[in-house]
């Protein structure tokens, strides 16, 4: 993660100027957060009448739910309860922690609550699964005899959104900061590559950063600056009864709601309380996009701009169903409604970070009130210190793929994530639509085997081919819950078997593939990474891609092909932003990854395959591990890697994507008298957590350092400087970290986790899981997560749906801990 720097005799002589375009929550958020770290030249220019200018802020229910499957975003959610409940305007607390309950009326969504629990307890929040007697002394007003249970929350509740930005508003402006009300910005200024001002309809405001808040709005900023910021607006229904005779009397009007939030999400609705009616929101409508570049100004407006008129007839079965859970709704009617528009992303996560296109140009947009304060900490954290406390990839701008970025593909995405907003989604489970969209050369091939393609980066992978069916015959595979057997295959087990057993070839082409070329290659990336690389061309290096602080933003594998010429292995295409942010003018960089294509070539016949094909000697001692070749394949020009992600001999296989298809088909030809396969991803992650091989963003983030993760061997503090350095020379002892990615063995055969659960020791949450997989080979499924330090053999329980699974430290790896079969 990035900040740029102002020019050192500006930064001498004064504090950054930062102008803040939006003063809806987060807007005013960042201000406050801001000022507080000493960044006080804050200009915050709103088109609208201050604090209510018109906004999402203007409109929201303040709903505050922190548990989800994102950490971040709980981690966010919760920061904002923590600052809004200590901010007072008038003696009234911006935050009302009347907590919150989701209800489940189906079986589905009654398990869905246990493993939300699971989350809470993995992420420290306070939560308990409650039966419908409780439910119903929470909330009189439900039928019970509908309800299977619920999940309380009870520091959940209310944010008063536009309270709060009165009073961040106070505390930034004691600090020096200005807030403009009633200035429409028409235009970014730059030079050379860098904000230099905003232009509004009442003056010029320079500038050494700018940061969009805009909301819904921020396509419309985007434009001006010539940033693309992937968002949807959508309209969403909310409506308020009639007053009820049941909550006369009972709530203060002041605060409003003394109930918790209630969700019901089997039917797409929420309820809070308004003194004495009920507020109802409605994701069970149609999407309703709207376009930000034809909202009416304030001014134009019968309302605000982000409130259009009510559709009935959307609203008319979730009517019908508010009835059904609430009888009391059946004696009113709904006296006033909107459609409020607030913003939706492809992913439905907010978009995060400093523009490369445009540097000093920052993003904090497609933010709910719920995340609202926390988001905020995380940019100005990132913009004074150069990084948020919290991991925040899955919010960084520059994650999405280009075929992400399309008007169309943010506009079908945008939408079904609305759709989606409180749907039993499973962690496998891929986007329908738009699909196909990136496919490899072998797609064809793939099909024709029966290949079940799951989606990620808008690639088709598969995740296990039924042409592999009749390898299950012998081979023994504990059946699975209904929730664990999703988008899963007891295939799988036969494919990992044939990649111990004989080999098997793997699309690995969605891997992203960087070329670094140019006479200060070299010096560059030992700049940048942690490992050393000054090797001769050949030589292929597993590194870390760490921030300043020590934590781990990616991590690569580098084959350096000639002396100014390498190719890197890496995750997601912020790590391509992260470098083209640091290179010198005379490296270059480029993503070589949709021009090519890769297939890993694994199993203990892995040699027996492929030597036959080539001149080039492929015996272990002209072939050694951790090497790269440049060869032919058959009629093919390859780049071979002798590296193995799956614990076994192999090779991967890297060539142009129009020599793609002959590849594959010289490999499958070749491999028939070996017992050859293709395997999908399903056994490639089981194999490589048998290994212990990492995987980033799941196992280890910025919030971790090598050390802890396991993989402090990438790590040469022997040599000259590099990003990270000095934050880890600064750790004390690297043996004795305070927390480890531990390897948990579940005891019981047949059980499985997935993911996100939490671990107890000694009967209290200590710590998540963060992958998991049935290993085949060991016969039980494995389970990497962060714990405190433990003995092997400590016993431990992983929560999976409410059940306590016993589980066991192991000793790493926990296959093959001699590398014999890697490197024979």
């Amino acid at each position: 993660m990035n900040t740029t720097s102002v020019p050192a005799p500006d930064r001498e002589h004064r504090p950054p100027r930062v102008v803040v375009i939006g003063a809806g929550i987060v807007g005013c958020s960042l201000a406050d957060e801001l000022t507080a770290r000493g960044w006080t030249d804050v200009t915050v220019l709103e088109q609208g009448p201050l604090p209510a200018p018109g906004g999402s802020t203007s409109h929201a229910p303040g709903l505050v739910f922190q548990t989800g499957p994102s950490k971040t975003l709980t981690s966010f959610a919760s920061y904002t309860v923590e600052k809004f409940g200590a901010l007072e305007v008038d003696g009234l607390s911006c935050f009302n922690p009347v907590g919150g309950l989701e209800l489940a009326t189906t079986p589905e969504r009654w398990a869905e609550l246990h493993r939300k629990a699971g989350y809470a307890a993995s992420w420290g929040i306070r939560a308990e699964l409650v039966g419908p007697a409780r439910c119903k002394e929470m909330w009189p007003l439900i039928d019970e005899h509908n309800v299977l249970g619920g999940l309380y929350t009870p520091d959940d509740g209310l944010a008063r959104a536009v309270l709060a930005c009165r009073a961040q508003i106070d505390r930034a402006r004691a600090r020096g900061a200005r807030f403009l009300d009633r200035h429409t910005v028409s235009g970014v200024e730059q030079e050379e590559g860098r904000v230099t001002a905003v232009v509004t309809d009442r003056g010029t405001f320079p500038a050494d950063h700018v940061v969009s808040a805009a909301g819904f709005w921020g396509p419309v900023i985007g434009r001006m600056a010539g940033v693309d910021i992937p968002l949807l607006p959508l309209a969403h229904q909310y409506a308020t009864t009639e007053p009820l005779p049941e909550l006369a009397g009972v709530n203060d009007p002041r605060t409003e709601a003394s109930k918790p939030i209630l969700r019901f999400q089997d039917r797409d609705l929420y309820f809070r309380e308004h003194t004495d009616r009920i507020g109802i929101g409605s994701y069970a409508h149609r999407p309703l996009p709207v376009d930000a570049f034809t909202v009416p100004a304030y001014d134009d407006t019968p309302d605000i701009p982000s409130s259009y008129p009510f559709t009935e007839e959307d609203f008319a079965q979730s009517w019908r169903d508010c009835g059904w859970l609430l009888p009391a709704l059946r004696d009113t009617a709904v006296a006033e409604g909107f459609n409020g528009v607030f913003s939706f992303t492809p992913d439905g996560m907010p978009v995060l970070g400093e523009s490369r296109a445009l540097r000093g140009f920052w993003l904090a947009e497609a933010v709910w009130v719920t995340h609202s304060a926390g988001v905020a900490k995380a940019v100005a954290e990132w913009m004074v210190d150069g990084r948020p406390s919290v991991d925040v990839h899955d919010c960084d701008l520059a994650r999405f793929e280009d075929a992400q970025r399309s008007p169309a593909y943010v506009a079908d995405r945008g939408a079904q994530q609305f759709v989606e907003v409180y749907d039993v989604l499973h962690p496998l489970q891929p986007m329908e639509h738009p699909r196909p969209l990136r496919v490899s050369p072998f797609y064809a091939r793939q099909q024709e085997l029966g290949a079940v393609f799951l989606e990620g980066g808008g690639w088709e992978r598969p995740h296990w081919y039924e042409a592999n069916a009749p390898l299950l015959a012998g081979v023994e595979v504990p059946g699975r819950d209904a929730w664990s057997a999703r988008h899963w295959s007891p295939i799988a087990a036969a494919e990992a078997k044939a990649t111990r057993e004989k080999v098997a070839l793997y699309d690995m082409t969605p891997l992203r593939r960087l070329e670094v070329t140019g006479p200060g290659a070299l010096a560059f990336l030992q700049r940048m990474t942690s490992n050393n690389l000054a090797k001769k061309p050949g030589a292929v290096t597993y590194t870390l891609l760490l921030d300043a602080a020590g934590g781990i933003r990616s991590d690569l594998t580098v084959a350096r092909l000639a002396t100014d010429r390498f190719q890197v292995g890496a995750n997601s295409p912020a790590d391509l932003d992260w470098l083209l942010r640091h290179a010198p003018d005379d490296v270059h960089l480029r993503d070589i990854t949709s021009g090519t294509c890769c297939i890993g070539v694994w199993g203990p016949l892995a040699r027996d395959l492929v030597q036959p094909l080539t001149r080039d000697d492929f015996s272990h001692e002209g072939f050694g591990y951790f090497r790269a070749k440049e060869t032919y394949i058959g009629h093919v020009p390859v780049t071979a890697m002798r590296l193995s992600y799956v614990g076994e001999l192999g090779w991967e296989l890297y060539t142009a994507a129009d020599t793609g298809l002959r590849l594959w088909d010289t490999l499958w030809a070749a491999g028939q008298e070996h017992g050859v396969i293709a395997a999908g991803r399903s056994a490639f992650n089981s194999l490589r957590l048998e290994k212990g091989y990492r995987a980033w963003g799941h196992d280890m983030t910025t919030e971790h350092n090598p050390y802890e993760a396991g993989v402090g061997f990438a790590v040469r503090m022997d040599r000259g400087d590099f990003v990270g350095r000095a934050a880890l020379e600064q750790l004390g002892s690297p043996a004795s970290p305070s927390r480890k990615l531990t390897a948990l063995l579940l005891d019981d055969p047949a059980a499985v986790v997935l993911g996100k659960e939490p671990v107890y020791v000694d009967g209290v949450p200590a710590g998540y899981v963060t992958s998991a997989s049935y290993g085949y080979t060991l016969g039980r499924c494995v389970a990497y997560a962060w714990l405190p330090p433990l003995e092997a053999g400590a016993g431990v329980h992983v929560e999976y749906f409410g059940e306590k699974v016993p589980a066991t430290v192991a000793e790493e790896p926990l296959f093959d801990p001699k590398m014999t079969r890697i490197r024979r």
